[in-house]
């Protein structure tokens, strides 16, 4: 694209004003005399362009002059978007205006930004939106050490037009440690990864998971200046896991800057030796698994048809311990009490898994919690997982049950054991609540026995964060079912020992870490005030008819 001879020397003007402003010259001239007294030897004194553009370019002298270069455009977008924004939310297109804005110079922040992306080929024949059409967007969802972002949505396209900027910050989590300025050192022993998930919404509203990755940010501690780039390319999730739906271009930059940075083999090393350890420890894990279920087996063969379920999958096809997709969650102030989580956890969407293909089978999938909150919908296991770390977060004895419901239908639901003994279920998917009185097989017929008005039909294992017990009872329906859960003659359990290997704290990178939950940002008030006068409309207007 040519510009007309007048826009040209119009530009010309434009540049020529500002280098002279910044004395561009001047330091171009210190820099050339700089050059050839430190580089070059006395009787070789040539100087390439090359060598000079290298020379102003290590002296960031380059960089300075393109950041100044501000055109009109630019300036109105900024004056457009200079509302008040969230302290650690930053979509200015400006990284100088960032980091004068909200930065503590006592502590290390790691600046992650996403500049676009590229070979979403399943949007390659999507047209560009008219202005003020509705159309498909991308969003992207960040978490890093108890903190969570979002970004402005874009629209799908072959090559989305992302530009957000995340200010996170790295501390340590001892207490008193944390308004202390960490070095590179301390910061590769933080192996939290940053948890990026991209939820693609339609033009109806309903959401999508599209990939799931957990990006390893510490290679910026090796990176000279500070700063390194990444192609981050996305798989997609459940059946599609090893399928490529994208790349995302990252720019990763240390603020303030590192003193002293370290070496690749250094960082290479480290995450060599974490990947080793992890790998060791998922294999002794499993060898154990199988030994148990070997055991498990031994008391009756007719417990191989229970559902007792060890690993599941999540939404990258990686098998995990049951165990690790629950963690005590505290809610602060947002929930007020166990009955307000579990109304919480059932307004969240329900859908299963989808499966490519008919026979109605099911696609297992457990999501990780920021994938399930994000996209604002899940199957049971998800809403189990969360009601059950929620209600663990309210200091009460909590596991997630798995069995089935009535026609055989495999089904997760919660459970509480009170101080007294009394066992109570919590259905994850509407927020009901039902008391179990077992039934005694051996009571003479005249004995009036309770009756359940629970759905659930039989039940195979339960499991917490810290436990996990099969069902070793002669019969595994719930209706009979004793949940004295010390009594290893009816509930075989795991090791503790070995289920802490694999589940935090004990656990290193390969559990992915619990996002917090975050406030709504709708104003409760306001909308409901909002939503009585278009009621008061649509009456008025239908009285009227």
């Amino acid at each position: 694209m040519s510009l007309p001879p007048e826009k040209a020397s119009e530009l010309k003007q434009i540049i020529h004003q500002q280098l002279l402003k910044m004395d561009v010259h001047g330091r171009i001239r210190e820099v050339l005399a700089e050059t050839i007294r430190e580089e070059l030897a006395p009787e070789h004194q040539q100087l390439s362009t090359e060598d000079l553009i290298k020379a102003l370019r290590q002296r960031g002298i380059i960089d300075d002059v393109m950041k100044e270069l501000k055109f009109v455009t630019d300036v109105n977008e900024k004056e457009r978007t200079s509302a008040p924004k969230p302290s650690t939310h930053f979509v200015d297109r400006e990284p100088p205006v960032l980091k004068k804005t909200n930065i503590d110079p006592t502590r290390r922040y790691l600046y992650l930004q996403v500049l676009g992306g590229k070979a979403f080929l399943e949007h390659l024949q999507e047209p560009d939106p008219l202005p003020g059409q509705i159309c498909s967007t991308f969003t992207l969802c960040l978490h890093f050490r108890n903190q969570r972002f979002r970004s402005k949505p874009v629209p799908c396209a072959c090559e989305p037009d992302f530009h957000d900027g995340f200010l996170l910050e790295v501390h340590k989590e001892n207490l008193g440690d944390g308004s202390k300025m960490v070095d590179a050192t301390t910061m590769l022993s933080i192996c939290d990864p940053v948890h990026m998930v991209l939820i693609k919404t339609d033009t109806f509203g309903e959401t999508t998971l599209v990939a799931s990755y957990f990006l390893e940010w510490r290679s910026v501690l090796a990176a000279e200046n500070g700063i390194t780039n990444i192609a981050v390319e996305l798989l997609g999730v459940g059946t599609e896991s090893s399928v490529s739906v994208g790349v995302l271009n990252i720019r990763l930059e240390m603020y303030p800057q590192l003193n002293k940075t370290l070496s690749s083999e250094i960082t290479s090393t480290q995450f060599t030796l974490e990947r080793q350890k992890t790998a060791e420890k998922e294999r002794l894990f499993l060898v154990y698994a199988k030994q148990w279920w070997r055991e498990y087996l031994q008391i009756r063969p007719t417990h191989n048809a229970r559902l007792v379920k060890i690993f599941a999958q999540d939404e990258n096809g990686v098998n995990r311990p049951v165990c690790s997709f629950v963690r005590p969650l505290r809610a602060g102030r947002l929930l007020d009490t166990p009955r307000q989580a579990a109304r919480f956890v059932s307004v969240l969407g329900y859908e299963r898994a989808p499966v490519i293909g008919g026979g109605g089978g099911k696609q297992e999938q457990w999501c990780t919690l920021l994938a399930f909150l994000c996209r604002n919908k899940g199957d049971c296991e998800d809403h189990s997982n969360l009601l059950c770390s929620l209600l663990l977060g309210f200091g009460l004895e909590a596991f997630v049950c798995v069995g089935t419901k009535a026609k055989g239908v495999p089904h997760t639901w919660v459970m509480t054991c009170g101080t007294d003994g009394t066992i109570t279920f919590w259905e994850s998917l509407t927020g009901h609540r039902y008391i179990h009185r077992p039934i005694n097989p051996d009571d003479p017929p005249l004995v009036e026995q309770p009756k359940p008005l629970y759905p659930y039909r039989t039940v195979g294992c339960v499991f917490n964060h810290q436990n996990f017990f099969g069902n070793c009872q002669p019969s595994d329906a719930v209706d009979v079912c004793v949940f004295d859960l010390h009594d290893e003659s009816k509930w075989k359990p795991m090791s503790g020992e070995a289920i802490k290997s694999v589940c935090p704290p004990g656990a290193t990178s390969s559990v992915p870490p619990f996002p917090p939950l975050c406030a709504s940002a709708i104003d409760a008030a306001v909308t409901s005030n909002e939503v009585e006068l278009q009621l008061r409309i649509l009456v008025s207007e239908h009285r009227k008819h």
